[in-house]
């Protein structure tokens, strides 16, 4: 999946405007125009297409989080692990939208994917750790189809 994937699939999540998507940036420190936010929403093939940056969707990511969750003044902002990879996706949502362990996989079954625990947990590590798992395309994207259909019904 691109990063323009992921904003299309959260956008439609959270069910809320372009300029909606410019407000959570900014709670991210980055000021995207609102017509380059209509660019990243658009499909490959279409004319005015922009591919969106790891650094840029890292941002949106970290924004959600404190659009969903609020911002902890006391705390440093975390820096980003660049680039952007499929597990970091995983985490930044889990934590934006405050899922446990056990709201990952009702999420997944959700949308008729399971997973082991221990697969899961694997999927949560740092990339150091002798049990990390790349998280695939698949497993992300029926996450995110699981966590609309939970939140959107």
């Amino acid at each position: 999946m691109t990063n323009n994937d992921y904003l299309r699939s959260i956008r439609f999540l959270l069910d809320v405007s372009d300029a909606k998507l410019v407000e959570i940036m900014k709670l991210a420190d980055i000021t995207v125009p609102l017509d380059e936010i209509k660019a990243y929403l658009l499909n490959e093939e279409d004319e005015g297409y922009i591919k969106c940056s790891d650094e840029v969707m890292a941002h949106f990511l970290d924004g959600l989080v404190y659009y969903k969750r609020g911002k902890d003044e006391s705390r440093p902002p975390v820096p980003f692990e660049l680039p952007l990879s499929n597990n970091v996706v995983l985490k930044k949502l889990r934590v934006a939208f405050a899922l446990k362990e056990d709201d990952m996989h009702d999420v997944l079954k959700t949308a008729g994917f399971s997973v082991g625990r221990s697969e899961l947990s694997a999927l949560l590590r740092k990339k150091d750790h002798v049990n990390y798992r790349e998280c695939g395309d698949q497993l992300l994207r029926n996450f995110l189809k699981g966590l609309t259909m939970k939140n959107r019904g």
